[in-house]
């Protein structure tokens, strides 16, 4: 074999395996990245390109041991990687407690802001709405904590149900204990025909059952 063939197959061979540990080192990053993904779906937000920073029809979750905790939903968003923010329209949130209850926040629009792996706040503005244990409250802020699995209404909050009508300047709901919480300035408005008619529904669904 003449030495110009000799190099030429040594070249090839150096190609062919620098080539290979290119498409080794890509195949380890990326599944690297779906573990980090499984773990924690806020990090998908951390792998989009910049020119993917808008979406739509958004959705994220986060499950544990095969529990959905809570999800959020919107129209579009655009992340901003430098802030750890993402803005999201029309948005929906629902949070499942351990009994897969649901409590459904809806308004104009959410900020997400993320820490390194996790959600640290979800705030959502405009015409808020919660759906929660068959009342509707109402106000232009809420904010959702993670960790304490918490809902803070600060800004002037209706709840109607039940034949009631309570108006605070402030409101919580503690999502896994189940307690709403109205502070400072509450009013209440009762009306009597709606409350009857509850309890009338209620003994009919007890005679149905038995």
């Amino acid at each position: 074999m003449s030495m110009r063939k000799t190099r030429r197959l040594v070249l090839l061979s150096a190609a062919f395996i620098a080539l290979a540990a290119v498409a080794y080192k890509v195949v380890e990053t990326v599944s690297l990245a779906q573990q980090e993904i499984i773990k924690s779906p806020i990090k998908a937000l951390e792998y989009l390109p910049e020119s993917a920073l808008h979406v739509k029809d958004f959705r994220r979750a986060k499950v544990e041991n095969g529990r959905k905790i809570w999800e959020v939903m919107g129209e579009e968003a655009d992340y901003y990687k430098d802030q750890k923010q993402a803005v999201i329209k029309k948005p929906r949130f629902v949070y499942y407690d351990k009994d897969g209850e649901a409590a459904e926040t809806s308004g104009a629009v959410a900020r997400m802001f993320l820490g390194d792996k996790e959600l640290e706040k979800l705030q959502l503005e405009g015409g808020i709405q919660v759906s929660y244990q068959n009342y509707t409250l109402k106000s232009e802020e809420a904010i959702f904590f993670p960790e304490e699995q918490r809902i803070l209404m600060p800004k002037r909050t209706t709840l109607v149900g039940g034949g009631f009508e309570l108006e605070g300047s402030s409101m919580e709901i503690e999502l896994e204990s189940r307690k709403v919480r109205l502070r400072h300035n509450v009013k209440t408005k009762i009306e009597p025909s709606k409350i009857e008619k509850r309890k009338e529904t209620k003994q009919a669904q007890a005679v149905g059952g038995r």
